[in-house]
């Protein structure tokens, strides 16, 4: 069975659901260019539980619209994939294995960080999909340890997910056009971030938020970024990051997506 790299992806807004971006032509192309996982376990910047890690066993995952203000046609798009409580199961076990406990939720759904950009990579929704949750208040180097104790999940032909921002300041986005110049502030933490993710700088990103220009201006928050750490965590120490998209949005928005394998 063909081992499928780990991603990270840059869902930006949720409108890239329905509005053209080269983010969002490259997320259509995307899923055509890898093999076919047997499941989906996706970690999205919209799920974070407290404490220990979260897994998702529902059968049926409903799609969560976890977001307001946007065109109604947003809140009308479903994305009816069946749930994975088997691969639930199995990565319950791998986490636990590593020490790290695990809350169980047998009705969570998919957050629009894990179908917005799902629905564009296997718009046929015929994928087994899951999610694990982030750990409010943990930190880089914790949500690395959950992608290294999920990553055998890869040798039994899943894809292992992050869905967040590479940059998400919100203040910063509202009421700019998709296409409004990008200010050094975003562009310098852009760089910075391939710089140390292709020379695999695993310290120096753990501790990007003091290290990384712009690092707090471009997450106020860090919810967006955790997900890349459990993306690279799953795909080993020795993982080579790959760039392959790079666009922004609204100018805040950097969407970045990386393959790490």
């Amino acid at each position: 069975m063909i081992k499928l790299p780990t991603l990270f992806v840059s869902h930006g807004s949720p409108m890239l659901a329905i509005l053209d971006s080269p983010a969002r032509r490259f997320l259509l192309e995307l899923g055509k260019t890898l093999p076919r996982p047997t499941a989906i376990v996706a970690v999205s910047a919209h799920w974070e539980a407290m404490g220990a890690p979260a897994a998702s066993f529902a059968a049926e995952p409903a799609t969560i619209h976890d977001f307001g203000g946007f065109p109604a046609a947003l809140g009308e798009i479903e994305y009816p994939a069946q749930g994975a409580p088997e691969v639930a199961a199995r990565a319950t076990r791998l986490l636990e294995q590593a020490g790290l406990p695990v809350q169980r939720s047998a009705e969570r759904g998919l957050d629009h960080g894990a179908w917005v950009p799902l629905s564009l990579m296997y718009p046929d929704a015929a994928i087994p999909t899951m999610q694990i949750s982030l750990v409010r208040g943990a930190t880089p180097a914790d949500h690395y340890r959950i992608g290294q104790a999920l990553a055998p999940l890869r040798d039994q032909g899943a894809l292992i997910i992050g869905s967040g921002s590479l940059t998400h300041n919100l203040h910063e986005f509202w009421g700019k056009p998709i296409d409004a110049s990008v200010p050094g502030w975003v562009s310098e933490f852009d760089a910075w971030m391939m710089s140390r993710l292709h020379g695999n700088q695993r310290d120096a990103l753990f501790d990007y938020r003091r290290q990384a220009p712009f690092a707090v201006r471009n997450h106020p928050t860090e919810e967006h970024l955790l997900p890349l750490f459990v993306a690279l965590g799953a795909a080993g120490a020795d993982a080579n990051a790959q760039r392959i998209h790079a666009s922004y949005e609204y100018g805040a928005l950097a969407m970045d997506a990386y393959a790490f394998s």
